[in-house]
């Protein structure tokens, strides 16, 4: 089977922390994938807000996600506090990547990388536009 392999950024220009939530824990008793999905989405509204925007106001425009992958390295458990670590990059005309580097604090193990395609959208007149130039200049 083949295997999805990320090369995300040497530096990251923004992180923050979040501790794992019993809700987020599976049968596993691991964080489940579909609780990743949600704590990635919950530090990339962080990461926007640090740079005064929001998912749904980025000068003037929205954003939608066109993809995700995900590479598991390691297992996070309840009460773990993981450090979450983004940059922008792969720009085009109408989006970029958002990439990821989740490790748990504090042995700083490698929990998990990611990437989430975002595209600029207009929901008024419900197609994809172009990438804000003052986007690009706040996250290079």
């Amino acid at each position: 089977m083949a295997r999805i392999s990320l090369t995300l950024p040497d530096t990251f220009a923004y992180f923050t922390e979040l501790t794992v939530r019993i809700q987020d824990i599976n049968y596993g008793n691991h964080v489940g994938n579909d609780a990743f999905v949600s704590l990635l989405h919950e530090a990339r509204i962080r990461y926007f807000n640090y740079l005064g925007y929001s998912e749904t106001d980025i000068e003037g425009c929205a954003i939608v996600i066109s993809d995700l992958a995900v590479v598991y390295k390691a297992q996070a458990r309840h009460k773990d506090r993981l450090k979450i670590q983004m940059s922008a990059g792969e720009f085009n005309k109408y989006g970029c990547d958002i990439f990821y580097r989740v490790t748990r604090v504090p042995d700083n193990t490698l929990v998990l990388e990611a990437k989430t395609g975002i595209v600029f959208f207009n929901y008024l007149e419900n197609k994809v536009v172009r990438m804000p130039e003052a986007f690009v200049s706040a996250v290079t």
